[in-house]
């Protein structure tokens, strides 16, 4: 395996930066043999072409924290699917990352210029509207690509060439919908009036209204920083649950808001559980809500799962909350070119991927074969006290990946 960086310079590792989490404050299936294990080379050099994937991701800007577990993720996931060799069936991956800052023009035009090379194999970034961009660059260019952490549902069926290594908001929202029995209950949402915002009211609309839930919401301005009055609205709608979708610096005054009104004490909150960087941010709220959760270090407890935490603590790095995302896309690209003979025929991997099943740090994955929407496990978690005064997450229930699977796109 052979890993460069574009325009920056390389190890495989990249910065740390912060990031904030989306629904969260701001602050400042064991024993699986790996996927393609048995097919891969241990010669000491490759024996057939190098196979080069463009790994387009942000390690710089905002999202920074976000694009550094990805690629952590993803070395470890090489590692583990090529039984260490970074080789297919003779052939060397070579990965080259590209920073895409954050901003949609630079990640298509790095696309653009990856493919004009030769390159047949894209994968990453963490912002939902790169990822739409770049599976339309993969749908125009007859190319393969296996989007990151980006949750927008859109991505789910967006064409036959585009796959997705993490979850999508709608399994968010049916987890989130585990908490209670949703048919005849009150459920509202409480979020920022943007498209964040909308799009969670939109989801929970359509998946918990379709389980029969009665759907209400409060939306907040964003540019409101005092939310004891909208904290009120919640308690006078009375609902059985408040799905609660919030990102950015006004985080915290919010949390603190609800839970001085009262509202974290009688009605079940919901929010997403973000990386580590959040844990200790809702401050005394913390006992008092109730957390869907893609991923969190530990939350798996299995054989694969322990090999991802090996190997990235073993390169410095702490696990986090997109690092299997980048573990899971390692294995559908060593299974796509092992099934395909190679990294050329991008139909052959298409075909390779859809419908396949494998174990992954999460659990069992299935990769649905009519719209690539990627079925897994989500989890229920709580904040317990750490001893030393912060916060860290505990596991309340793993959700089976057949009770949150996205409604087909399309």
């Amino acid at each position: 395996m052979r890993v460069t960086k574009k325009s920056l310079a390389l190890t495989f590792g990249v910065a740390t930066m912060m990031a904030v989490a989306a629904c969260a404050p701001s602050t400042g299936d064991g024993g699986a043999e790996p996927a393609g294990g048995s097919s891969a080379s241990s010669g000491a050099e490759a024996s057939g072409e190098p196979i080069d994937v463009a790994l387009i991701t942000s390690t710089t800007g905002p999202l920074a924290a976000y694009g550094k577990t990805f690629v952590e993720g993803f070395e470890a996931g090489l590692e583990y699917a090529t039984d260490g060799t970074g080789e297919v069936n003779g052939s060397e991956i070579n990965v080259e990352i590209i920073d895409d800052a954050g901003d949609t023009d630079k990640a298509v035009a790095a696309a653009r210029d990856a493919i004009g090379q030769g390159h047949k194999i894209l994968t990453g970034t963490a912002s939902s509207g790169i990822a739409l961009s770049l599976a339309e660059q993969a749908e125009q260019n007859q190319v393969l690509y296996i989007s990151g952490p980006a949750a927008a549902d859109a991505v789910t069926g967006i064409n036959d060439y585009t796959f997705r290594s993490g979850r999508q908001s709608l399994q968010d929202v049916a987890t989130a919908g585990s908490f209670i029995d949703a048919d005849g209950q009150k459920v509202l949402v409480f979020a920022q009036d943007n498209a964040f915002g909308q799009g969670n009211l939109a989801a929970v609309e359509g998946l918990l209204g379709g389980q029969g839930a009665e759907v209400t919401s409060v939306m907040v301005p964003e540019d409101v920083t005092e939310f004891t009055p909208f904290a009120a609205q919640v308690l006078d709608a009375d609902p059985e649950m408040v799905f609660v979708a919030w990102a950015g610096a006004t985080s915290g005054a919010m949390w603190q808001a609800l839970d001085q009104q009262g509202v974290l004490d009688d009605i079940t909150v919901v929010t997403g559980l973000g990386d580590t960087s959040t844990y200790n941010a809702y401050g005394a709220a913390s006992e008092k809500i109730d957390f869907l959760n893609h991923y969190f270090a530990g939350a798996a407890g299995n054989d694969v799962e322990a090999a991802m935490i090996e190997h990235v603590e073993g390169a410095g790095g702490t696990p986090d909350l997109f690092t299997p995302d980048g573990f899971t896309a390692a294995q559908m690209v060593v299974h796509a070119i092992e099934e395909a003979g190679g990294g050329d025929d991008v139909d052959a991997m298409v075909s390779a991927l859809e419908g396949w099943s494998f174990d992954g740090p999460k659990g069992s994955y299935t990769i649905r074969e009519s719209d690539h929407a990627l079925i897994q496990p989500m989890f229920q978690a709580k904040l317990v006290s750490d001893g030393n005064g912060g916060w860290k997450p505990e596991l309340v229930g793993t959700v089976a990946a057949e009770d949150v699977a996205p409604p087909e796109a399309g």
